[in-house]
């Protein structure tokens, strides 16, 4: 069983990643799900996210996962909070009884660097210095908030600027103003960066506003 990596974030969630080295029945078999969704890799990867939720949370509702008025995934009575990334062949996986989750995972692309503005200031730009796996890990971290806070209409550049970027670690650190979001939250965030990926997961939140950072 491919299972890359599972670990605890904070005591108060669970993650992990897989990477996809099986058939799609052996997914079916222990999800008994059977997605509606026409591609192959996107079906096994769909199916490998609720997997995964089933690994961590025995007790995880599958079939109860609904999206609510954002499109943001849900379970009734937000029993547990979640949230899926894939980047073929990995997925990525958090989930927790008490806490809003988010997590996002790309493998590495290296021309990332010609769409970087899309997503990121002219500020935002030069902390990253046209490093592929840098931006891309960037990348990663925004689309991480952006699960977390669950809501339409935001803007990368806007509404989830980094304050902060610390990667003199091996688990390295990135601070995110989700602007959108109640209160302002700022958003701390641990990001991976492996041989062929990177991967991104909001750890903690501090109430803030947009006067104190």
């Amino acid at each position: 069983m491919p299972l890359y990596r599972e670990w605890s974030i904070e005591h108060h969630s669970l993650a992990a990643i897989w990477e996809i080295d099986e058939p799609e029945s052996f997914f079916t078999e222990r999800t008994g799900l059977a997605p509606d969704i026409k591609f192959e890799k996107r079906r096994i990867e769909h199916l490998v996210g609720r997997f995964l939720l089933k690994h961590l949370k025995e007790d995880f509702p599958l079939y109860n996962i609904q999206p609510d008025l954002h499109d943001k995934p849900r379970v009734d009575g937000n029993a547990y909070y979640f949230s899926i990334s894939h980047s073929w062949p990995y997925v990525a996986v958090v989930v927790s009884p008490s806490h809003e989750c988010g997590i996002d995972i790309q493998t590495w692309h290296p021309r990332i660097e010609k769409i970087q503005h899309k997503f990121l200031s002219a500020e935002e730009q030069g902390l990253f210095n046209n490093d592929p796996k840098l931006l891309t890990m960037a990348w990663c971290a925004k689309e991480a908030a952006y699960k977390w806070q669950g809501r339409r209409g935001i803007e990368f550049i806007d509404h989830l600027p980094i304050i902060s970027v610390d990667n003199k670690v091996s688990e390295q650190h990135i601070d995110i103003l989700c602007k959108l979001a109640a209160d302002s939250p700022l958003l701390g965030l641990k990001y991976i960066m492996e041989p062929h990926f990177s991967c991104a997961f909001v750890e903690n939140y501090k109430i803030t506003s947009n006067s104190d950072v």
